[in-house]
């Protein structure tokens, strides 16, 4: 379970500043952020309702050194989330993500892989690398209506591919 390699001509990080928005042409995505924590048991916070998506601000922001991270929902009260196409993307689709500082990180999907929720990557999805990488999450596979979610998760591995300077 390994996320993508960074392609060969992997750009220089950029400085730290908060996303705003995310554009995923290939799925129809346009939204806004909002900034999500951790839950009292470690666990990442989830969006409270199904848009916007939300960025962990706990890890590196889009386009800086690290693993970015962005989740949001597949779906909410019987409607399409925010991420209801994700498991869609394909390796090459492009991910813009604006910045606050009014640049835009532009990412290359790498893979889009689905994991048993007990069996979560976190160390491929958390874990620092040597690039600035964007992971994007939500739910997948069958839905278990005891517990009330779905069985996996769905992860979107990216890499920075381009900057639109502010």
């Amino acid at each position: 379970m390994q996320p993508s390699a960074p392609p060969a001509d992997v750009l220089v990080p950029l400085s730290t500043s908060a996303p705003v928005r995310l554009r995923i042409p290939a799925i129809g995505v346009d939204s806004a952020l909002m900034g999500l924590g951790l839950q009292a048991d470690g666990a990442l916070e989830v969006p409270p309702e199904g848009f916007p998506a939300g960025w962990y601000t706990g890890a590196p922001t889009p386009g800086a050194l690290g693993p970015a991270i962005i989740a949001g929902h597949v779906d909410w009260a019987g409607s399409p989330g925010v991420f209801f196409s994700l498991r869609d993307l394909v390796p090459g689709d492009d991910i813009t993500v604006e910045r606050e500082d009014g640049s835009a990180a532009r990412f290359r999907v790498g893979s889009v892989q689905q994991f048993p929720k007990d069996e979560f990557p976190t160390d491929a999805v958390y874990a620092d690398i040597d690039h600035a990488g964007l992971r994007l999450i939500t739910c997948g596979g069958s839905f278990d209506r005891d517990a009330r979610s779905y069985r996996d998760n769905i992860v979107v591995f990216a890499d920075l591919a381009g900057v639109d300077p502010s």
